[in-house]
C-alpha cells in the first residue's frame, strides 16, 4: 500500500524514514562482512519529521549500543560505528546520552582496561525516539496511521528501586504471556525486531521491541475513541499506596516502605 503523508503529521511525505535508524544496523566492514542492512523497514516522512530526527538517530544509536548485556553484534557495533561517532564528536555523544554519569575502569583477564559508565539516561529524549518508532512501526504494520496515547516503558534499564523493578518484572511477565506465539517481525533479528499483541479487551495494543539480543522496550498504544480502561490497583499507585500485583501464582508487591 502506498502512502503520500508523513507517519507522523498531515504533511505530504518528501522521504523514506528507516524504522529503527539505519546506524542501529552495523556496517558490513564493522562485522566481518556480514549484512544487516538488508531489507530495512521505511516508513514515508515529511522533511520536518525526517531531519529533525538526525541527532535523535546517534543519540539513540549511543544509548543503546554502548549497554552491558547486549550480543556480540551490539558488541562489535559499539566498537565500530559508535565510537568513531562520539570521537568525532569529542565525547558530546556520551555527555547528552546521559543525565548523570560517572566512569569505571575494569581490568580483563588480559590485563587491559574496559572504560565502562554507569548513569542516568536522558529519559524524555529515548521516550521521544521509541514513541517516533511505534508511530513508524504502526503504520507499517497495519497500513494506517496511529491517533492516540503512547506509553513507553525502558525494560533494560536497572533501578536501585525495588517497587520500580517489581512492576516491571509485572510487565515483562504479562507481554510475554500476551506476545506467546506472535511471530518476530524484522528481516535482522539479531540486531532489531518487534511484535505487536492482539488488542486487549479495552482495545489497547503492545508493541515489543529488542535491539542487540538483550535491550527490551514495551510500549502501550491506545487508539482514540476507546474508553480509557480504569485499574484500582494501579490508581493506588499513582497516589503511592502499597499494592500487591497478582499474575498466576506470582505477586510483584509495588509502593514498598522500606527499599
Amino acid at each position: 500500500m502506498k502512502f503520500e503523508y508523513c507517519y507522523m503529521c498531515e504533511e505530504k511525505a518528501v522521504s523514506k524514514e528507516h524504522v529503527p535508524p539505519k546506524c542501529i544496523f552495523p556496517e558490513q566492514k564493522d562485522v566481518a562482512g556480514e549484512n544487516y542492512r538488508k531489507d530495512l523497514i521505511t516508513v514515508p516522512s515529511c522533511e520536518v519529521h525526517n531531519s529533525s530526527k538526525s541527532k535523535d538517530d546517534e543519540f539513540l544509536l549511543v544509548s543503546l549500543a554502548d549497554i552491558f548485556g547486549n550480543n556480540s553484534i551490539g558488541y562489535r557495533h559499539k566498537f565500530g560505528k559508535v565510537d568513531r561517532a562520539i570521537r568525532r564528536s569529542s565525547t558530546r555523544l556520551i555527555d547528552k546520552a546521559f543525565t548523570k554519569k560517572k566512569h569505571y575502569f575494569i581490568q580483563t583477564k588480559n590485563n587491559d582496561f574496559l572504560e565502562v559508565i554507569w548513569g542516568t539516561p536522558d529519559h524524555i529524549r529515548l521516550n521521544r525516539c521509541f514513541e517516533h518508532i511505534a508511530y513508524e512501526l504502526y503504520l507499517k504494520h497495519f497500513n494506517h496511521k496511529f491517533s492516540g496515547e503512547v506509553k513507553v516503558l525502558l525494560g533494560y534499564l536497572h533501578n536501585t528501586d525495588v517497587s520500580n523493578n517489581n512492576f516491571v518484572q509485572f510487565i515483562k511477565d504479562r507481554a510475554q504471556i500476551d506476545l506467546s506465539g506472535i511471530p518476530k517481525q524484522g528481516e535482522n533479528s539479531e540486531v532489531f525486531y518487534y511484535q505487536f499483541s492482539e488488542p486487549d479487551q479495552f482495545g489497547i495494543y503492545l508493541l515489543y521491541l529488542r535491539f542487540y539480543g538483550g535491550i527490551d522496550i514495551y510500549i502501550s498504544m491506545m487508539p482514540n475513541g476507546i474508553e480509557k480502561p480504569s485499574h484500582l490497583g494501579f490508581e493506588l499507585m499513582k497516589i503511592g499506596v502499597p499494592v500487591t500485583l497478582t499474575l498466576g501464582n506470582k505477586t510483584y508487591p509495588v509502593n514498598l516502605k522500606n527499599n
